[in-house]
């Protein structure tokens, strides 16, 4: 408990998090009884339920052991910085950007101890990975989850509207990725000891993986995460101190705080006043909107006001770069790298790719056509 109490006031985010609960509570002090029912606690189970089970596959040595593998393969480092970065991409598409987080952060870190290559700057060029690799699907995020739903588009006319942004999107990525890392060979630390491998939790983590995703899926995560809470409380509890529970808690307080400030009559009076029939407006309302209230929210509010699903959809994705909230993604994979300062470096990465994802996003929309 005194560890997570020394990491949260550490935690900057949490801290500007807490402080905007107070000054909304302050102020509106009548909202205060329904803040629980603002937290969209199905997503926070998801949440804990991946984080334990990806958590029990690095403490269990499959991560290192598949890092010291994939280090034999691969020559230099920025060979292994565009393997992850595109593993990222492509898991993205189909298992979401979250979930491909959650499988490709664990085995950078285990890379990472094993070779020289800047942990925290491999992990955001991720995050920035399955930003845009994400894009291209219907069920590769929230967002475009709900959007395809909305305007009952094909699966393949969707893919196909995207497939230009997410193209260029990548391109300009694995530029960058090959410019920032070097090319020099990697170097291996430490000893070729062998890396210990803790079966029963390896197992129980490999076995619920799938199973918990097909339950968060079908909208029964709540029994789902019982049933892993369980089975690691009896086999390995110490998984369970382990979990990164201040992460948890940011979310929370995430829901509550960005939900209160759309809740307030002068930020739903502005939004009318934006002109949101123009497409050029809806564009860059979506950028802006992402940027304060993350990507999927900023998604469901604008389709209160357009169905130009085409244009919302651009613009949220791209409101994914910029600032950290701009999606739940950047924020994990944030947490997930262990760097307290990793959004400092994030930030001077993820803002000059918005602006030129954005530049992308409108001559696409608005040039092209």
């Amino acid at each position: 408990m005194w560890a997570l109490l020394d990491s949260l006031r550490k935690d900057t985010f949490f801290l500007i998090l807490a402080a905007g609960l107070i000054v909304l509570g302050i102020f509106r002090p009548e909202k205060i009884p329904s803040y629980p029912a603002l937290v969209d606690w199905p997503t926070i189970a998801a949440l804990t339920g991946l984080l334990l089970l990806t958590k029990g596959l690095e403490t269990s040595g499959l991560m290192l052991r598949l890092g010291k593998k994939m280090v034999g393969l691969m020559a230099t480092e920025r060979a292994t910085a565009v393997f992850l970065v595109l593993t990222a991409a492509l898991l993205s598409t189909l298992l979401t950007n979250d979930v491909a987080l959650f499988v490709v952060v664990p085995l950078t870190l285990g890379v990472c101890r094993i070779i020289a290559i800047p942990a925290t700057r491999l992990i955001i060029f991720e995050a920035l990975a399955v930003n845009a690799g994400s894009a291209l699907t219907p069920i590769g995020n929230p967002q475009n989850l709900f959007l395809w739903q909305l305007s009952k588009t094909p699966f393949a006319e969707f893919v196909w509207h995207m497939l230009p942004l997410v193209t260029i999107l990548m391109l300009v990525l694995l530029a960058l990725t090959v410019y920032v890392f070097s090319d020099r060979p990697v170097q291996v630390n430490g000893s070729d000891e062998k890396t210990a491998l803790d079966p029963v939790l390896l197992g129980v983590s490999l076995i619920f993986y799938v199973p918990f995703l097909v339950a968060a899926d079908m909208h029964q995560t709540g029994w789902a995460l019982g049933v892993v809470l369980l089975v690691f409380l009896l086999l390995r509890p110490r998984i369970l101190l382990q979990l990164d529970w201040g992460l948890l808690l940011v979310f929370v307080l995430m829901f509550i705080d960005l939900r209160l400030l759309a809740g307030l009559s002068f930020i739903r009076d502005g939004m009318h006043g934006l002109g949101l029939e123009l497409p050029k407006h809806l564009y860059l309302a979506s950028i802006a909107t992402s940027q304060i209230v993350s990507n999927v929210p900023a998604a469901i509010a604008l389709a209160e006001y357009s169905d130009n699903w085409k244009v919302i959809s651009y613009g949220v994705s791209v409101g994914g770069f910029g600032f950290m909230v701009g999606s739940l993604a950047n924020l994990i994979a944030l947490r997930m790298s262990g760097d307290r300062r990793a959004w400092i470096v994030f930030h001077a990465y993820a803002v000059p790719f918005l602006l030129i994802a954005a530049v992308i996003g409108y001559l696409l929309l608005f040039v092209r056509n």
